[in-house]
């Protein structure tokens, strides 16, 4: 068997998604995306029972889906989707004074997600999930 695509390419691909999120987002640097991205993620996984991340991380690039399971407290509990400027808040919590995440961060990586994957892939992901995931991935 030979070395599926989706892997040889992930690290082009994961920096096409993170330049996307920087812009996006109107951040300076990658660095300041990468931490926005992954409070994102872990905001987002937060919500979710591990059987749902599972369904969720493989709708996901290699290395996204990476950074989406890295150092999970799998004792952490569970919390309830809630509205969009409580997450926000959540998200701009993350690593505190290494955090610029702007107001519209959610969104940001949203519209950055939706620009690297195969939207219908995700789309039927999203679908299977709790309520309130849809619309936390809208862009």
């Amino acid at each position: 068997m030979t070395i599926p695509m989706e892997y040889r390419k992930a690290s082009a691909d994961f920096e096409r998604f993170i330049l996307d999120a920087r812009d996006i987002a109107a951040l300076q640097t990658t660095n300041q995306a990468y931490t926005m991205v992954q409070a994102v993620l872990q905001t987002f996984r937060r919500r979710l029972e591990m059987s749902d991340a599972l369904l969720f991380a493989n709708a996901l690039p290699p290395v996204l889906r990476a950074i989406f399971i890295d150092d999970w407290d799998l004792e952490e509990p569970i919390v309830p989707f809630s509205g969009r400027l409580a997450m926000t808040r959540e998200v701009q919590a993350f690593r505190g004074d290494h955090n610029v995440s702007p107001d519209t961060a959610i969104a940001d990586v949203a519209a950055a997600l939706r620009r690297n994957v195969d939207e219908a892939v995700l789309d039927r992901a999203l679908a299977r999930l709790p309520e309130g995931a849809v619309d936390f991935w809208r862009a």
